[in-house]
């Protein structure tokens, strides 16, 4: 029987890195939700340039809470088109202002076998200090927009914490090791 595996947690913590080895381990398929999730948006209205559009005109903050029924409705869909695989869903996909979106997204996450947090710290002023780091350091930027600290935002968020089966904690770990636990966790 294949598990479906939900890994969340905030940008740079390893989501993608690690579901696709834990993915290899398993044997099952990988879903990146970020390099997919387009075509879903699109079914409720949003493609990049409305995006973009939007943080012109009302900055990344606001537009990010504008555009949360879009990445609540991909979630739905990839959970519901990709049973029994590691699926990476990224940060804003489980931080929402709306609580309708908020119960969409944990009812769609119910379904997976294991939801897996991902945090480098147990620390959340270490976590930050880490994300931010490795943010800054792959995909230059340090997550801090119109003044509002995103990764500060995904590290307390509260849905990551009330959907989460399991938490593992990567400081120290090597990607490989980080992914044997993965692949090794059971549902609580």
């Amino acid at each position: 029987m294949t598990r479906t595996i939900a890994l969340i947690g905030p940008a740079a913590a390893g989501k993608s890195t690690l579901g696709k080895l834990v993915a290899a381990r398993l044997g099952t398929p990988f879903v990146d939700v970020d390099e997919m999730a387009w075509p879903y948006y699109g079914q409720t209205g949003w493609d990049l340039d409305r995006l973009v559009d939007r943080i012109r005109a009302v900055g990344r903050v606001a537009a990010e809470r504008e555009w949360e029924p879009a990445r609540a409705h991909a979630v739905e869909q990839v959970l519901a088109d990709h049973a029994g695989a590691v699926i990476a869903l990224g940060a804003g996909h489980t931080s929402y202002t709306d609580p309708s979106c908020a119960l969409r997204v944990r009812t769609a996450l119910s379904r997976a076998d294991d939801v897996i947090l991902l945090l480098p710290s147990p620390d959340p002023e270490r976590s930050v200090a880490l994300l931010r780091e490795r943010s800054i350091a792959v995909k230059d930027t340090d997550w801090i927009r119109d003044g509002h600290d995103f990764l500060a935002e995904w590290v307390a968020e509260p849905l990551n914490h009330a959907v989460r089966t399991s938490v593992v904690y990567t400081e120290g770990l090597s990607p490989e090791q980080a992914a044997a636990q993965i692949g090794t966790l059971r549902p609580a």
